[in-house]
């Protein structure tokens, strides 16, 4: 690869390219995770448990981890940014689609489109980024992506929570729906064509084998698994939080609840500082380190008072989110090829995690309220110490040879010491 064409960190196209690729996680989140505040209120609408009230989030991310090996795969042959384009702009529109759902049935089929349309953007942006980015600059401009997916996620929630007080909640989310079209319009003009992808035909043998290579790679496995298990429990914790304190003695309703997602910001920030932090210690310890953050915020929400539980949903998030900055750019280190098809290995776990430990968190709650709902957490991040052990104890393996200048290359300081 050619590194004359890779995007220097401080250069006008690193700044436009980060706004561009921030854009896109903004959108893909926003639309993604706009249903979360209001669970409570569909399991009321439709008559139903909280274990169904969740799956017209659960089905967008079981849709989205089925198609994200595809659509990485695919990316591999047709270009990541016609990819990108037609996710973000397609994901808008069937967000405004919402306007005319009337079923619950009809409503999680919806989501389910939705969530294969999704998949062009999260793996395709990871490989984007790896591909076109100076080695100097990726771990900063994969935090700030990644940043982009927290404010996302944050404010797409935070908008239906309060419009659902002011309005019916379908209107609530086509608002979503049109502000995501109008910021689709600004990433079209922003991102850059790539400059350092190559074309891969499409044979599904070959990929097979890539593919295969990747689930034998120990280190890549472990991150697979890590995917699964943070992103589980950190969409549990959000999932159920809100039917607790819609009910006695906290009686919140939806807009004072959506508020929690202000959590997100913190989170944003965390991922937003990560590469600097692991420049000088190294992506295992501070993999730990988050994981310990994650399981302090958790034992927090067992308190009974609402600034503790505050309190201990701000930790988990910041911890979450620098530990999913540092794995998601530890899986393009690991991987020596088809880094877009390992990305959506990577995040096929994550939103695998996300919609089967998101719904299966439905019957603890019913069982043992917000301590059953913990204790699924909680066992969650015990295996999320264990893989994360295994990996920082494994040799470090080099995408490409490891560059001369160690005390300024990204690849060798977070090397997996």
């Amino acid at each position: 690869m050619n590194s004359t064409t890779r995007i220097q960190r401080g250069s006008r196209a690193y700044y436009r390219t980060n706004l561009a690729l921030f854009i896109a996680g903004y959108v893909t989140f926003s639309t993604l995770y706009d249903f979360q505040p209001l669970l409570p209120l569909l399991a009321q609408e439709f008559g139903i448990s909280p274990a169904l009230g969740s799956l017209p989030l659960s089905a967008a991310t079981f849709a989205l981890a089925l198609a994200l090996p595809v659509s990485g795969s695919i990316s591999e042959a047709l270009g990541r940014r016609k990819l990108m384009i037609a996710a973000v702009f397609l994901s808008s529109l069937m967000a405004l689609a919402t306007l005319v759902e009337g079923s619950l049935a009809s409503l999680i089929s919806m989501r389910l489109v939705q969530g294969i349309i999704l998949a062009g953007v999260p793996a395709v942006a990871m490989a984007y980024l790896s591909e076109e980015m100076d080695d100097r600059a990726i771990d900063t401009a994969m935090g700030l992506y990644i940043a982009g997916n927290a404010v996302g996620g944050m404010s797409g929630r935070i908008l239906t929570g309060f419009l659902a007080d002011w309005m019916p909640w379908r209107q609530a989310i086509g608002c979503v729906g049109l502000l995501s079209l109008v910021l689709s319009v600004v990433f079209l003009l922003l991102i850059r064509p790539s400059r350092n992808f190559q074309s891969r035909p499409f044979r599904p043998l070959a990929l097979t084998r890539s593919l295969l290579g990747h689930l034998r790679e120990p280190g890549l496995l472990c991150l697979f698994s890590l995917a699964f298990l943070l992103m589980g429990g950190f969409v549990t914790l959000y999932n159920y939080i809100g039917f607790r304190l819609m009910v006695p003695p906290y009686s919140l309703g939806s807009s004072q609840i959506s508020l929690i997602f202000l959590s997100y910001a913190f989170g944003a920030f965390g991922s937003g500082v990560v590469g600097s932090l692991v420049i000088r210690t190294g992506r295992g310890p501070i993999l730990l380190t988050s994981l310990a953050v994650m399981s302090t915020g958790l034992l927090l929400t067992l308190a009974p008072q609402l600034p503790l539980i505050i309190s201990g949903v701000v930790v988990f998030t910041i911890g979450f989110f620098a530990a999913h900055a540092v794995a998601s750019a530890w899986v393009g280190q690991r991987a020596k090829e088809a880094r877009a098809q390992a990305s959506s290995l990577y995040l096929f776990a994550y939103y695998l995690g996300s919609s089967v430990s998101g719904t299966s968190g439905g019957f603890f709650w019913s069982a043992q309220g917000w301590p059953g709902v913990v204790l699924l957490i909680a066992g969650l991040m015990g295996l999320a110490f264990v893989a994360a052990r295994i990996l920082k104890g494994l040799s470090p393996r080099w995408g490409s040879a490891p560059p001369v200048d160690g005390a300024v290359s990204i690849s060798a300081a977070t090397s997996e010491d």
